[in-house]
């Protein structure tokens, strides 16, 4: 998963039928051990395009999307949020919920 800008992330979101934004902090040890699990679950969908974003190289970012704790999964649906998971994650409940989205997509 490569690193956007705060301008691509707002302009992917709306521009990408499925979006997913992972915001993330440089010294957050639970944001760093969680990344390879997220993009394992994405790599079975690759459909969503997918971006990460440092909230402390780019603080107005937490502004932004309402961040109040990192990490934040964030996945849009035609430019509307659909899945927020923030701090603790359960992979397992995450992979089930896009799952869910994309089967009432096609």
């Amino acid at each position: 998963m490569e690193d956007v800008t705060l301008e691509e992330a707002k302009r992917n979101l709306i521009h990408e039928s499925l979006y997913f934004l992972y915001l993330y902090g440089t010294n957050c040890s639970v944001c760093h051990a969680l990344l390879p699990q997220v993009e394992e679950v994405l790599k079975d969908f690759t459909q969503i395009k997918s971006g990460k974003l440092n909230v402390h190289e780019i603080p107005e970012a937490a502004g932004e999307f309402s961040v109040f704790t990192i990490p934040v999964l964030l996945l849009y649906v035609e430019g509307k949020e659909s899945i927020r998971e923030a701090r603790f994650v359960n992979i397992e409940s995450f992979r089930s919920s896009i799952n869910r989205i994309i089967t009432m997509m096609t």
